[in-house]
């Protein structure tokens, strides 16, 4: 007899495994050979269950294992000069922090989102709106007639609340060739003028007119006429920007237009899973544990004050779940490329 007689497992038992295990046909006559010399269809079997092509199938099925928090986000910072510590985040104190969902639960939470006149729900971009109310407002900045500057404000309610309760404020999203270049584009998040940020339920738009003007920043080249404000924010902005460097280095700058004493809140995506690896590109960056320690030190050193970085994930089991596309609630850690990420807020007062 051939050796093609003598073959246990037929051509067509092995273009069915490539097809049912890996999703492909063969590639050629050899890679089917290779194949047909398994004695059983139960060594067969085994071999295609075990390919790396199945156990991410499999994978992808089931989603990611509940988040479970690595060491380094319990490691103090190399620079001692930063401050830190590790404990479950409050709204209520807020400092540098991650979204978690206790925060959800605290009274405060839906008090700030019946501000906005939004939904008090488990979604992280919830969590970072309240949480720069939250930080402002603990800093003393949430005052009638403060002046307060917003980056990539795109739709967002924080200028009809800042508006609300008098306070003067410059609303900035990127201009349209920027904009485009960013990946924005497809979002529906930019804000292309005032009205963009009419919030009738919040504020009268007659008022929003009075309160609050409209430009077009370019966030990576902030003009010099914008200055001596009490405040600032961005919310999920700064990982656009172009890279890692660039989003930091926003963060630097954006207190040049603040008053001495003046704060600067700005949330973030921050990357869950590694302290070394990570998603950088033009369009987005995912922020490590060691980004923020080293703007921090930065900071510091040039005679800034950054509250301390708590990088505690929460140790409900709502902080375990790990939220997969196409996404939905709850919301406060998702899967994103081969990364778990979240929200990080920091909080800096000039010097």
């Amino acid at each position: 007899m051939t050796q093609e007689k003598d073959r246990l497992i037929s051509e067509e038992a092995v273009r069915w495994a490539f097809r049912f295990f890996i999703g492909r046909e063969p590639n050629d006559a050899q890679e089917i050979a290779f194949h047909q010399q398994h004695n059983s269809i139960a060594s067969l079997r085994a071999a295609f269950s075990e390919t790396r092509e199945f156990v991410a199938y499999l994978q992808s099925l089931r989603g990611p294992e509940a988040y479970r928090a690595p060491l380094f986000v319990m490691a103090p910072p190399d620079d001692p000069q930063v401050p830190w510590h590790f404990s479950p985040p409050l709204l209520t104190k807020p400092v540098s922090q991650l979204c978690t969902s206790s925060q959800i639960e605290e009274e405060s939470f839906g008090a700030w989102c019946a501000a906005m006149d939004i939904a008090p729900v488990a979604h992280r971009k919830i969590w970072e709106f309240c949480f720069i109310l939250a930080a402002l407002d603990s800093q003393g900045m949430l005052v009638s007639g403060n002046r307060g500057l917003g980056f990539g404000v795109g739709q967002e309610p924080l200028p009809a609340v800042f508006a609300q309760r008098g306070m003067k404020i410059t609303a900035t999203d990127a201009p349209m060739d920027v904009e485009a270049s960013q990946g924005w584009g497809t979002t529906g998040q930019h804000a292309s003028g005032l009205r963009a940020l009419d919030r009738p339920k919040i504020v009268p738009f007659e008022r929003l007119e009075q309160q609050v003007e409209f430009r077009f920043v370019d966030m990576n080249a902030i003009p010099d006429d914008l200055l001596d404000y009490d405040f600032c924010w961005s919310s999920c902005a700064l990982e656009h920007l172009g890279s890692l460097e660039h989003g930091l280095r926003f963060i630097e700058d954006s207190l040049r237009t603040l008053r001495s004493g003046g704060c600067a809140v700005h949330t973030t995506e921050f990357n869950l899973t590694s302290n070394d690896e990570t998603l950088e590109s033009s369009s987005l960056s995912l922020y490590r544990k060691r980004d923020f320690e080293a703007v921090a030190s930065r900071l510091i050193a040039a005679g800034h004050h950054v509250l301390p970085l708590n990088f505690h994930p929460g140790g409900m089991a709502v902080d375990q779940h790990i939220d997969l596309p196409p996404y939905a609630l709850p919301h406060l850690k998702l899967a994103l490329a081969e990364y778990v990420t979240t929200s990080f807020g920091l909080v800096i007062r000039k010097g």
